[in-house]
């Protein structure tokens, strides 16, 4: 189909011309609507399938009593939990509508035109995103083994690099980056380089050389480091996450954060949430039980995938993925095809509950078959 041309990107900033929203996992509404079926499991954008705990959820409700007034634009008893449970202080913390707005408030506040970042092939959209739409210019290094590749990323950085983006995990690869070789490439920034470390799958993971950013802040005043409460918090739907950083990064984020960008029921219910460690523990369990048996499937039906220490698994279909998404949506299945990753074979697919993954893999069996 011909793409009509918009009239109005005559009079938009330059940069926006090749720009492509960022397209997310397809709702269960929209789906089920588009099929008429009522039965559908979305098992397309890194969810917790238990959703959130049982103090998050009280917090909520309680909050939701006084809709009508304004949050904490400051966020305060949020920051403040934040800080306490990172061993920071307050004036570290800059928070944000999900860890994507305060990536975005970096390249807003350190990219720009004739600026550039670097990122690794396959790396979170998010990234190129947003660095075009300020003008900046990406330079992305080549992946191994579905990774970042440190040397690689390290000769790209030049005398207009402001921001390096690395996210480990990475996304939608499920790859990460051990202690040494990471604090390594950092330590050897220039100062006027700052290092992006997004760690929204973090809980998931439990390698035992994997590197905790917030320890190395003390160390390195260019880093910041991002969290969410998306994922093991399980409050994706509230859109609440933060950055970590030096308390001068932090100011000059702020002064470009937009008033109340985190609404006043997700600060209470992401307050509490933090404190809901059974929670927290049962949602990185239930991942590892089903991410054992969801992978041991996909053996069995002699499927590779890029081994993932997050919450979700890529599999390698060897073929295009297009066809076997679509049939997996025909069937109420709504995985994530990541070809505009880089990744046209492959086919990414969240831990879900025991029953949605059983789902999946009989679904993907009958497809195979087809």
């Amino acid at each position: 189909m011909r793409t009509k041309h918009n009239p109005f990107l005559d009079i938009a900033a330059a940069q926006i011309a090749g720009l492509s929203p960022y397209v997310p996992g397809k709702p269960v509404s929209e789906l089920e609507r588009e099929l008429g079926i009522r039965d559908s499991v979305k098992l397309a954008s890194n969810e917790n399938p238990l959703g959130p705990g049982p103090l998050a959820r009280a917090a909520y409700r309680a909050a939701a009593a006084e809709l009508e007034r304004y949050p904490d634009g400051g966020s305060f008893a949020l920051r403040h939990a934040i800080a306490e449970h990172h061993g920071l202080r307050p004036d570290q913390v800059t928070v944000g509508n999900g860890s994507n707005d305060v990536l975005d408030m970096i390249a807003r506040a350190f990219l720009g035109p004739g600026r550039e970042s670097v990122f690794s092939e396959h790396a979170f959209a998010v990234y190129p995103i947003a660095t075009q739409a300020v003008g900046a210019t990406a330079r992305i290094a080549p992946a191994v083994d579905f990774g970042h590749e440190l040397d690689a990323m390290a000769e790209l950085v030049g005398p207009e690099t402001r921001v390096v983006w690395i996210a480990n995990p990475n996304n939608p690869t499920g790859t990460w980056l051990p202690a040494a070789p990471l604090r390594r490439f950092i330590a050897a920034l220039p100062g006027t380089c700052i290092c992006v470390l997004d760690e929204a799958y973090t809980d998931y993971v439990e390698e035992p050389d994997y590197p905790d950013g917030v320890d190395w802040l003390v160390d390195f005043p260019n880093l910041i480091v991002t969290r969410t409460f998306a994922k093991v918090h399980g409050l994706a739907a509230l859109r609440v996450g933060y950055g970590l950083s030096h308390p001068d990064l932090a100011e000059l984020l702020n002064r470009v954060r937009h008033p109340f960008n985190v609404n006043a029921p997700a600060q209470a219910a992401a307050v509490a949430a933090l404190a809901d460690h059974e929670h927290i523990a049962r949602s990185v369990a239930h991942n590892r039980a089903e991410m054992a048996r969801l992978t041991a499937g996909l053996r069995d039906l002699g499927l590779g995938y890029i081994p993932s220490v997050g919450n979700f698994v890529t599999i390698d279909l060897e073929r295009p993925a297009g066809p076997v998404d679509r049939a997996l949506l025909s069937a109420g299945v709504i995985c994530r095809p990541v070809a505009n990753y880089g990744l046209p074979n492959h086919l990414r697919v969240s831990i879900g509950l025991e029953q949605e993954n059983t789902r999946l893999l009989e679904t993907l069996e009958e497809v195979l078959r087809s």
